[in-house]
């Protein structure tokens, strides 16, 4: 890579959250932190010398030279189409949207934005569900998704090279043509990228056993914000240095733009058992899940869907079958290359979850009726769309001996604030995903949902968990990070961001709160 200074800009006034401090720092060189509220707030605040309010007319002609005039958007429209990700409560519009078709004219749409001071943000198929995809009115928002060719496939070496806008699940069913596949499988792997994917660290149902996005990258081609390219990681997969690659996925965009990423492909299991198991309640089936891992079996997935759930999903075109008087179902996926070890581990499962309360398990090992018993998972998310004009989809982390517990909290957090929650989530690891239905029209309804919304993320991490498994923090969560880490650490993060991106113009104000004062001590956020 190449060698960059550690850059430290002096520190603004910017904060996205009322923080209450204790600062050893000399008053005289103190930062000042305003009681603002993230409401109040514009929606990103870059430093001084990174403000044009609109787009300049020499910036755009420049960019149409490079991309085509019909690939720079600033109609109205066309920037409203882009002002919402698949967070719908946060709602930017950018200044405007540039759509390159390859890599060389991303190389040099970076060099107009950097000439010029303007951030960038870099997109994919907007599916990502913590508002980090958003462009404000001074930057420019770079859609992908005309890099979408998957440039080689190299069965023997089980090794993809992609574009950036290439759909995850495009990729898998080329990979199965060689019985391969790309293992990591967000649930909306239908409709979204790779680069979106590899930006957010995805994971989705299986990657309890084969592991998340960034333990499938083996290289990355990097723009950086000032036009430079680099590469990080080696195909081979080899480790060497500092694992820079590891670095960059899950940086939400902040260090720069993906533009060609090499991933490793996985065999594809030839024998699979799909169990659903019923429970009377969440913390029973919750608990059944830490019994599972407990004793030994690796399932490829661990899923739950709560009983408002399961009423969503069979109340919909998506109806499974699932019994609508069940508090709880769990849906446990065991998979390999011989058919005895998996089916030896199939009855050890049932036997765990009859054993932990279960009042019905059936097990599928045919494609169709496989298929059936994970069809309301797979439909979950659409099932509860209907219910409701927004949803909105929490995600956080918790020890699964805490399960049963937080749960229950959930539950509790629903009813003082009088919301409908659907719980639906990937039970093998915590990874929780409580969605609450509401509509944003409703100020009141939107402020008890912001409300229940921190809540939860607060139990979550009082019970040793964290705010993020697999959505990121983009702007949704910027004000909870000083709940998970001290300001000291939040300094570190904005320094090593900086190494790559000297001016915070890459999808600036998302993940990490700015310009904190590492001589203060965070009391209390609200």
């Amino acid at each position: 890579m190449k060698s960059r200074a550690l850059l430290c800009a002096p520190a603004n006034a910017s904060c996205y959250t009322r923080l209450v401090f204790r600062c050893t720092t000399p008053s005289h060189i103190r930062t000042a932190v305003p009681p603002y509220r993230l409401s109040a707030l514009p929606p990103y605040r870059p430093t001084a010398h990174l403000t044009p309010m609109t787009i300049p007319s020499a910036a755009l002609n420049a960019l149409q030279d490079i991309v085509g005039e019909n690939w720079v958007r600033t109609g109205r429209a066309d920037l409203e189409t882009y002002a919402s990700d698949g967070l719908p409560t946060h709602h930017w519009n950018p200044g405007a949207v540039v759509l390159p078709g390859s890599r060389d004219e991303v190389v040099q749409v970076a060099k107009v934005l950097s000439r010029f001071g303007i951030p960038v943000v870099a997109r994919g198929a907007g599916t990502g569900l913590s508002g980090g995809a958003l462009a404000a009115e001074q930057s420019v928002l770079l859609v992908l998704t005309r890099l979408n060719r998957i440039l080689e496939i190299d069965p023997a070496n089980r090794i993809a090279v992609v574009e950036p806008g290439v759909v995850n699940v495009q990729l898998t069913a080329e990979a199965e043509k060689y019985g391969l596949h790309y293992a990591p499988d967000p649930a909306s792997q239908a409709v979204c990228t790779i680069g979106g994917n590899v930006a957010e660290n995805a994971g989705g149902p299986h990657c309890l056993k084969y592991g998340v996005t960034t333990d499938h990258v083996l290289s990355v081609d990097v723009v950086l914000p000032d036009g430079d390219e680099v590469t990080l990681g080696t195909t081979s997969g080899e480790p060497w240095g500092p694992d820079l690659v590891g670095l960059f996925v899950g940086s939400e965009g902040a260090f720069g733009i993906a533009t060609r990423i090499t991933v490793r492909l996985t065999p594809s299991a030839p024998i699979v058992r799909t169990v659903l198991a019923v429970f009377p309640s969440m913390r029973v089936a919750g608990q059944a899940v830490t019994d599972v891992i407990a004793s030994g079996v690796v399932p490829a997935a661990l899923e739950m869907m709560d009983k408002n759930c399961i009423a969503a999903v069979e109340a919909s075109s998506y109806g499974a079958g699932y019994p609508q008087d069940a508090a709880a179902v769990l849906i446990v996926e065991i998979d390999g290359r011989d058919e005895e070890p998996v089916d030896d581990d199939t009855r050890k499962v049932e036997e765990i979850l009859r054993e932990s309360g279960a009042t019905d398990v059936q097990t599928g090992s045919d494609p169709e009726q496989r298929a059936r018993l994970w069809q309301g998972r797979k439909k979950a998310f659409g099932a509860m769309g209907r219910i409701s004009p927004d949803l909105r989809i929490q995600d956080a982390v918790v020890p699964r001996s805490a399960l049963p517990d937080i749960l229950e909290h959930v539950d509790a957090i629903a009813e003082k604030y009088d919301l409908s929650i659907c719980n639906v989530f990937h039970a093998g690891d915590g990874n929780l995903h409580p969605n609450i239905n509401l509509d944003s029209r409703d100020r009141e309804q939107a402020e008890r949902v912001e409300r229940a919304s921190a809540e939860i993320m607060k139990a979550c991490i009082e019970a040793g968990g964290t705010i993020s498994g697999e959505h990121g923090v983009g702007t949704e969560k910027l004000h909870l990070m000083p709940l998970v880490f001290d300001s000291t650490t939040l300094g570190v993060l904005t320094e090593v961001r900086r190494v790559f991106d000297p001016e915070e113009r890459s999808n600036p104000g998302k993940a990490v709160p700015a310009h904190t004062d590492p001589g203060c001590e965070v009391l209390e956020v609200d």
